[in-house]
């Protein structure tokens, strides 16, 4: 029986090190040269920590008798010297191998790459901003990262309330988002796939619940999506969500959020221009599902208790014809 919970404890332990939002994916530069960096870290005190247990059993087992303990002393201080030979010889070699990371790390990170990007951290999600330095154009997104595989990408950090911090796992790196205070961040995406970040300062009763979805996919999928963001918010078509929109511009809705093409032009809410398209609600509370979005406008607080949208109180007409137009945004 203990044998058997050892072994689904070593199970979960385990499962913790793969997955969306593991450290060890290696999906970005800065995620391989510091998975490296932990790998290397942990044999070399592992080594250390195994010898000093080995030099501690031996010691009590070993202990010389009187007529050896001059034997015994002189062993001993051999055995000090050729310890802390050991132990410099280790500290240097991760001295090197954390200056030879973060090298390969500037080098291939360029000062000014071609991919600008703002993220602005509010209890509880993520507002993000993409800037075009050519043309000028912005596209504004909420708790979702799209980014090109190979194209260096720097991340402007801000913060509007309290301290956030900023980590993707599988891209490396961490960076805290401090009030009054601009930090800056460059990743180098290097796999496609789709993974997670998470805010990783606690920043309130909701921190848990203040995820940011990541996409990293080939750069002719990047600009297909861009050219999407960039597209105003499709008219609802049918009655039902035409009811839903027109609620939406008449009410506090409009004056929280934007929806580009559209009256709605709040800054207190994350923008909503193509919120169906997006894979999750509530900065990953949720998957975008019509049951989700049902629920979260319903009852905001009850969805996620403390988040800065009030309850509006719909009657089942008016919540149907909303959440029909907020499907339609993609």
């Amino acid at each position: 029986m203990t044998r058997g919970l050892r072994g689904l404890g070593l199970t979960f332990a385990l499962a913790g090190c793969h997955g969306t939002q593991s450290m060890t994916e290696g999906a970005g530069l800065q995620g391989v040269q510091f998975s490296n960096l932990f790998t290397l870290f942990s044999a070399v005190t592992g080594f250390f920590y195994l010898l000093v247990i080995v030099g501690l059993i031996g010691g009590l087992i070993l202990r010389p008798r009187d007529d050896r303990a001059a034997v015994g002393e002189k062993a001993a201080g051999v055995g000090f010297l050729t310890w802390l030979g050991g132990v410099l010889l280790g500290l240097t070699a991760l001295t090197v191998a954390s200056y030879v990371a973060d090298r390969n790390v500037a080098a291939a990170t360029p000062a000014h790459p071609p991919l600008e990007v703002q993220v602005t951290g509010n209890q509880w999600w993520w507002d993000v901003t993409y800037r075009n330095a050519d043309t000028g154009q912005e596209l504004h997104t909420a708790n979702e990262l799209h980014l090109p595989v190979g194209v260096p990408v720097r991340l402007t950090l801000n913060s509007n309330d309290v301290i956030h911090s900023f980590w993707v796992p599988a891209l490396g790196g961490k960076q805290d988002l401090i009030p009054g205070r601009t930090n800056i961040i460059t990743l180098l995406p290097t796999r496609t796939g789709i993974y997670r970040g998470q805010c990783a300062e606690f920043c309130g009763a909701q921190h848990a619940h203040m995820a940011i979805d990541v996409t990293i996919e080939p750069r002719d999928a990047f600009r297909r999506w861009w050219a999407a963001g960039l597209a105003p918010a499709v008219p609802p078509t049918n009655p039902l969500a035409q009811a839903g929109y027109q609620f939406v511009m008449t009410r506090q809705c409009a004056s929280c959020h934007t929806i580009s093409g559209t009256p709605a032009s709040g800054r207190v809410g994350p923008d909503l221009t193509h919120l169906a398209s997006r894979r999750s609600i509530g900065a990953g509370t949720f998957p975008m599902t019509r049951g989700h979005l049902f629920a979260w406008v319903a009852d905001p607080q009850g969805a996620k208790r403390g988040n800065q949208m009030p309850y509006v109180g719909l009657d089942a007409d008016q919540l149907r014809a909303v959440v029909a137009y907020l499907e339609g945004l993609k």
